[in-house]
């Protein structure tokens, strides 16, 4: 079945903020909780849709490709990855939306029994050149992450019984009722070290340092943010955070980029605009000749097809567009100055534009 629009599901507009589409989403997710709705498929599929929606547009970069593309913009790689919606990941990551307690915690503690808990994420910047960024790359980097020791062992806590949840009677004039709040004492994991060594903290954990391969698709750009899980920090009794890693564009020398295209200022002499040329100009992967007609005129753009930047989504490439400038001498000989003086008033040297000799901007409009 077709996926819903992520707006609608949320009940937003597309010009809605991040607060409402934060608010819309906690709304709908007190209102399908599965502690709210036990054994309530049509409830619990309300509730992953409405995270799926949430996961996708409270992410600025995933939000854009969305409203430029919809569910095909994102490359199965929304909602979770687009492997389905596991209701452990809803917990970890969302947890936020209803305070530092978490879902379990919003709705008294109750039912939810003991909650995964994950390790905290780490973030690393990233820096590509225009070429990486292009054709994408894999990159080595160094991280140092927490991880459980080698050689520590682990006991059920004997402040909640290894349930990560410390429950309490209380007598109210309703009767006796039972709450249930996450234990201090192992946080929510239901053990705590028994046997460590030396080098380990009271947790357990050791600082490593990892080389870590990343694989980076082409089409990434400034700012976006790549996800790596299970790279973050480790947690005992629980999952490993994730890695981070955010993208930073290294300035190119010669080449800008705009959008997938790419941009190059070219440059040619009074003479080779006028008899024309074959000139090399260079490229993102390399140097390539061009051809410059007879006659061409300054503000002329030239299109090289699939010379730019990879889709991040992988279905298109796009081009490299060369605005050609023509040079005009700052300086002249005595001879030149008379050279060109007996050419000032022939007929062909005179400006005059006919209609197939478009303005810039009308030229701008046909490539963009």
């Amino acid at each position: 079945m077709a996926k819903r629009d992520y707006y609608e599901v949320l009940g937003v507009s597309k010009s809605a903020s991040a607060d409402e589409i934060k608010k819309a989403y906690r709304k709908l997710a007190i209102q399908y909780h599965p502690d709210k709705n036990p054994d309530n498929p049509e409830a619990e599929d309300k509730f992953k849709e409405a995270a799926e929606a949430y996961e996708v547009l409270s992410n600025a970069e995933k939000k854009a490709r969305y409203d430029q593309f919809g569910h095909q913009g994102l490359g199965g790689n929304g909602g979770f990855g687009g492997g389905g919606m596991n209701m452990e990941d809803i917990f970890s990551q969302f947890g936020d939306i209803f305070g530092g307690g978490g879902f379990g915690s919003f709705f008294g503690g109750g039912g939810g029994g003991r909650r995964t808990k994950k390790g905290t994420n780490l973030r690393v910047k990233l820096k590509l050149n225009l070429q990486e960024i292009a054709n994408g790359v894999e990159k080595k980097i160094k991280v140092k992450r927490h991880v459980v020791a080698a050689g520590v062992t682990f006991k059920s806590c004997g402040a909640c019984q290894g349930s990560g949840q410390v429950k309490k009677v209380v007598n109210t004039m309703l009767g006796q009722m039972v709450s249930a709040s996450t234990c201090a004492v192992c946080g929510g994991s239901g053990q705590i070290v028994d046997k460590k060594p030396a080098e380990a903290d009271s947790r357990g954990l050791v600082v490593k340092e990892e080389v870590i391969s990343i694989n980076i698709p082409g089409g990434v750009g400034e700012g976006m943010q790549l996800s790596m899980s299970g790279k973050g920090n480790e947690i005992p009794g629980g999952i490993a955070g994730d890695l981070l890693i955010v993208i930073e564009e290294a300035e190119d020398a010669v080449l800008q980029r705009e959008g997938n295209n790419v941009i190059y200022d070219l440059y040619v002499s009074f003479i080779d605009a006028a008899l024309g040329a074959s000139i090399e100009v260079p490229t993102i992967d390399g140097k390539v000749k061009i051809k410059i007609d007879p006659g061409t005129q300054s503000g002329k753009m030239l299109r090289l097809k699939g010379k730019g930047i990879k889709d991040i989504n992988g279905y298109s490439r796009g081009d490299q567009l060369i605005m050609v400038n023509v040079w005009t001498p700052t300086e002249l000989s005595r001879d030149e100055k008379n050279m060109l003086e007996s050419l000032r008033t022939s007929d062909n040297f005179k400006p005059d534009p006919g209609k197939q000799d478009k303005s810039f901007f009308d030229k701008m409009k046909e490539f963009f």
